[in-house]
């Protein structure tokens, strides 16, 4: 091309060239509708299939909602005592179905001979309390003379022990309303006990058939953890088994460990009902606040007993109460892949938030949150910078 030359072209026109591009644009006019048609179709067949399974998924749980916490508790046992059972197996010579009936029994008999033994020590004290209030021998022993010296508590104390062992019958008129308004909350959780000992041993039975059925049970948890999280599917079915042992052991069992050395000394300083102490003392341990249950049987044993037996009633609750101090750091996350601190706070912020069972779901949800966000961090970290 030459400086300045203008190149021109000459356009031919067409017979029927409108007519030609009118029937190209209304032909791709027409597929595009058809596409929009069938992408609208299928957005609303998509629809309507996921309406269909959550509902079908919130009917589920619906029907199985009153079950829901016999099952959880089944799952929770059941693993708890897995490696425990397969010991029992294969000394057994691999019969699973007997090692789950034996385990089964053995729980059983651990539960209910407890909760006889309580139920039947409360009923022969109420009997026992009620003939005596009936014949008008039941006597109170009047207050040390020290029980004024403490602080606080002391002067009232003492004005209401007086009263009680100068003339009983009227301090119970005098605090009648007191009185009456406690008996229905005790009533209450009387009931409320009662309902949960048996919501453990349906539980058990639960977790009997788990244990009998455990390699289909792992298979199915191994396939379900593959879905939900990929290639790191086992890591994550074998945190949630060795988390929930970790809170079995960290802080059950530490509850049930300080329980037993509390009622032992309970029962040597001579506590009235020194099983229901021991019952209250293990719900609180639970709870993290064993200590303060020990404060009264302490205040009542320096009242009644002499000081040297006192003093060494309070040693021994000391060491009850340092306990969990020793043995939580051994046992709390023994084995689980997740700091001891995320499996603790984990356990009571969940207690906190769903009760007892929360000391396991509150534990597993932060223990597999803490390994998402670290694998999240790593595979952020590890990805090529761009420059």
């Amino acid at each position: 091309m030459n400086g300045g030359e203008v190149i021109q072209t000459n356009c031919v026109q067409l017979p029927g060239r409108g007519t030609l591009f009118s029937e190209v644009d209304s032909a791709v006019s027409v597929e595009q509708a058809a596409y929009d048609e069938a992408q609208v179709n299928r957005a609303l067949e998509a629809s309507i299939h996921i309406g269909l399974a959550f509902l079908l998924v919130a009917a589920c749980l619906m029907i199985l909602l009153p079950f829901l916490p016999l099952i959880v508790w089944g799952i929770i046992i059941a693993v708890a005592v897995y490696p425990s059972f397969r010991k029992l197996q294969g000394f057994l010579g691999g019969r699973g179905g007997l090692a789950a009936l034996l385990f089964t029994l053995v729980f059983l008999a651990v539960l209910i001979i407890p909760a006889v033994l309580l139920a039947q020590s409360l009923i022969d004290g109420g009997q026992t309390l009620a003939a005596h209030l009936k014949d008008g021998t039941l006597t109170i022993l009047p207050p040390p003379d020290s029980v004024a010296t403490w602080p606080v508590i002391g002067p009232p104390l003492k004005n209401v022990w007086d009263m009680a062992s100068t003339d009983l019958t009227d301090a119970v008129k005098r605090f009648a309303p007191q009185i009456t308004a406690v008996i229905p909350k005790l009533l209450s959780a009387s009931a409320g006990i009662g309902g949960t000992v048996l919501q453990f041993i349906l539980s058990i039975l639960v977790s009997g058939l788990l244990l009998a059925n455990a390699q289909a049970a792992y298979e199915e948890t191994r396939s379900l953890a593959n879905r939900l999280f990929g290639d790191q599917g086992p890591e994550f079915q074998e945190l949630v088994g060795s988390t929930i042992r970790s809170v079995t052991t960290g802080i059950l069992g530490v509850a049930v460990i300080q329980s037993v050395f509390a009622s032992i000394g309970f029962l040597v300083v001579g506590l009235p009902a020194a099983g229901v102490w021991a019952v209250i003392f293990l719900v609180a341990a639970v709870l993290q606040v064993g200590a303060l249950v020990l404060i009264p049987a302490i205040i009542y044993v320096f009242a009644v007993a002499t000081t040297t037996k006192a003093v060494i009633f309070l040693i021994w609750c000391i060491v009850v109460a340092l306990m969990d101090n020793v043995l939580k750091p051994i046992l709390l996350g023994r084995g689980v892949a997740v700091p001891i601190a995320v499996v603790f706070l984990g356990a009571i912020g969940g207690f906190v938030a769903m009760g007892i069972i929360g000391l396991f779901v509150g534990a597993i949800v932060l223990s597999v949150g803490y390994k998402l966000f670290l694998a999240w961090l790593n595979g952020t970290a590890n990805k090529p910078s761009v420059a």
